[in-house]
């Protein structure tokens, strides 16, 4: 998903709570230009709409700086909340350019019934519901979709084993399980083939 964000250069010497009671959020951004970052405002009412649709580390967003003027993709890093009131208190961007490629979390969403649930009364059991992946910023994906619908009881699916978009790779250990079907607590044994 991309989206777009409007926002501006906040002022030399502003303080943050001072911005937030004019109905702006502080916001950063990293990367654009080697290590050197900019110090941003954005409209309070325009980054709750953005948090609606966008997630951290999963989000590319189409930033806008009116007065630098500078226009680019960022990855949406970090957002700080308000401790107990929650609105969003502070946001980080990231600049990326469509050579980079990004690690990020993608949710996990399993889809089928599987077989050994479906026939035998087991159990699904989700060891992981996010995955640490490898991709380019412009083909970043909502979530990975798992077929769990051929596993048996007994049965795990690896993270070796997981059918991912082309050009989205796992990071870390791929020996992970990531879903088994389990039996039900007090189940009766599967009897050895014969």
């Amino acid at each position: 998903m991309e989206l777009t964000l409007e926002c501006s250069k906040r002022p030399e010497g502003s303080k943050p709570n001072s911005l937030r009671r004019s109905g702006f959020i502080p916001a950063v951004l990293y990367g654009h230009n080697g290590t050197e970052s900019l110090a941003l405002t954005v409209e309070a009412k325009t980054a709750e709409l953005l948090l609606r649709d966008a997630s951290v580390n999963n989000t590319i967003i189409d930033l806008n700086i009116s007065d630098i003027p500078w226009s680019g993709k960022t990855l949406l890093r970090e957002v700080q909340s308000h401790p107990w009131k929650g609105f969003p208190y502070h946001l980080s961007f990231f600049a990326v350019s469509s050579q980079d490629s990004l690690e990020i979390e993608l949710a996990l969403n399993f889809v089928g019934t599987a077989s050994g649930v479906k026939n035998d009364g087991g159990i699904l059991d989700p060891i992981l519901t996010q995955l640490a992946v490898r991709c380019k910023p412009d083909s970043i994906p909502e979530s990975l979709d798992i077929d769990v619908s051929e596993m048996g009881i007994g049965d795990a699916l690896h993270v070796n084993e997981l059918n991912l978009p082309e050009g989205v790779t796992p990071v870390g250990e791929l020996g992970r399980v990531v879903v088994t079907v389990v039996r039900p607590a007090g189940g009766p044994e599967t009897p050895p083939a014969s």
